[in-house]
């Protein structure tokens, strides 16, 4: 099992420059035939479209989207355990598409950083991503998992001044628009979600791994806005606010689920598309992300259909081993105490909506135990259940008491985001010792990682996942001190 900085690959800039994107490589299902793709590959509207071609000759290419001088193109095709590849404009991307046996998995979040993104020096924003990439041209990842802040759209909303408003509250922003004005705003969150996708996943290194490991996400709030859902009521329900989620929905869409921005994927849960949780079925592993943030309010996690799917697909998970991505941490330290005496605190009501995120809040402890039920009751049945999440800038692993075993779960956070002090992880891991059991007779408990000390690590990372000869193992890359001892999971 390599898991060393490996081979280095020949990485070099793609067509961002000149206003493209891609290829982009998305996982749509698994079945008997091989695996199900889709590329998507933006162009500039000058351009022709490209030559895509999977194992049994040239795909179908359709424009999926025209906006900002751009066309955004999407081909689909199946490759079996056996073949190699597929072909963009001639050149051939090598991909590991047999998932019957050994099965690498990298898991990765947290993308970007709140402000000044764009800016940042890409030798330091993307040092892990390099390091992926070498670890792939040595033993190739078969899926990437992103777990949540694939991008951080928060500047979006400095492109117009209602954003800005509504941002703030104000109550002037939250008025209906008119229709002028509506097509005008909904034309302008349009290109800046557009660019902002074309920085982030243009990255040479990200769009190298992007090209040749078959992605599957979940979004989280920055790919919205920051706190999106827990926001208040009248700014969530307001026209811009509205606009906003479906202008970021349809990013989605195209660039992390690789589909068109009306369609529903092929692996959704809920096909009227409300929620855009899904369930992957591999040999002998079934991999579930329930959507925590399309029907998310202040006083809810997930609305009716969120919670139907997540359990149909439980119920119809079969495989030995599941791996449910949970955006935001399923265990985690007592936030309940933290949000009691926040509004004790002058200026800390800031952070009021980025409490209510957590499962652990207050406001959600009753669809927290809920959550956690179903957790517990699917790994006791049979199917070895660990959770992946992200979402709090810091690496950390934890436990739930479920006999015969230990139910787990991996944090790993975030790939690119600027690692929190020092000291907000060590105040963390006080906090978690008080200790929290919403379920009678299963424990919580939060553990350092493996050769590490502190609950919590304040390093960039990403996480990697090995299936070897039916057993499994993970571990975390960390920026600075490098791969944790394997974890037998």
């Amino acid at each position: 099992m390599t898991r060393g900085a490996g081979q280095q690959p020949d990485i070099t800039a793609g067509p961002e420059g000149d206003g493209g994107l891609g290829p982009l490589l998305y996982l749509g299902g698994a079945g008997p035939e091989g695996l199900a793709l889709s590329v998507i590959v933006v162009r500039p509207e000058s351009a022709p479209a490209p030559r895509i071609a999977g194992p049994d000759g040239a795909c179908t290419v359709t424009c999926i989207r025209h906006l900002a001088g751009r066309r955004i193109w999407r081909a689909a095709f199946t490759l079996g355990p056996g073949q190699a590849g597929y072909r963009v404009d001639g050149t051939f991307y090598p991909v590991a598409a047999d998932m019957t046996g050994d099965l690498r998995i990298a898991f990765v979040s947290c993308n970007g950083q709140e402000t000044a993104d764009l800016h940042r020096s890409p030798a330091d924003r993307n040092r892990l991503w390099a390091r992926m990439a070498r670890q792939h041209a040595a033993a190739p990842f078969n899926l990437l998992l992103q777990g949540g802040d694939q991008i951080y759209a928060d500047e979006v909303l400095d492109a117009d001044p209602v954003l800005r408003r509504w941002r703030e509250g104000r109550a002037d922003a939250q008025a209906p628009l008119s229709c002028a004005a509506r097509a005008d705003l909904a034309a302008k969150l349009e290109r800046a979600f557009l660019e902002r996708y074309l920085h982030t996943l243009g990255q040479p290194e990200t769009a190298w791994l992007m090209a040749r490991v078959p992605s599957l996400a979940i979004w989280d709030d920055h790919d919205i806005c920051d706190g999106w859902g827990s926001l208040a009521p009248g700014q969530l329900r307001a026209d811009v606010g509205r606009l906003l989620f479906a202008t970021a929905r349809a990013g989605y869409l195209m660039f992390q689920a690789g589909t068109a921005p009306d369609a529903v994927p092929r692996l959704a849960l809920d096909r009227t598309g409300e929620s855009l949780g899904w369930h992957l079925a591999l040999p002998d592993l079934d991999v579930i992300a329930p959507d925590l943030r399309s029907e998310r309010r202040p006083d809810r996690v997930m609305g009716a259909n969120g919670w139907q799917g997540l359990e149909a697909a439980l119920a119809g998970a079969r495989a030995p081993r599941t791996l449910l991505l949970s955006s935001v941490p399923a265990l985690g330290p007592r936030l309940s105490l933290i949000e009691a005496v926040l509004h004790l605190v002058p200026g800390a009501q800031k952070y009021e909506d980025d409490l209510r995120d957590q499962w652990q809040s207050r406001a959600h402890r009753r669809e927290w135990r809920r959550f956690l039920r179903l957790l517990a009751d699917h790994h006791a049945a049979g199917h070895a259940t660990t959770v992946i999440s992200g979402e709090i800038h810091l690496a950390t692993r934890g436990t739930l008491d479920v006999p015969p075993a230990p139910l787990h779960q991996l944090v790993a956070s975030g790939i690119t985001h600027p690692a929190p002090p020092r000291a907000w992880a060590r105040a963390l891991g006080a906090l978690a010792r008080i200790g929290e059991s919403p379920l009678p007779g299963h424990g919580i408990r939060l553990r350092p990682l493996p050769g590490r000390r502190g609950i919590y690590r304040a390093e960039r990372n990403y996480l990697v996942l090995a299936r070897r000869s039916g057993s499994w193992q993970a571990w975390w890359e960390l920026e600075e001190s490098g791969a944790t001892p394997a974890l037998t999971i």
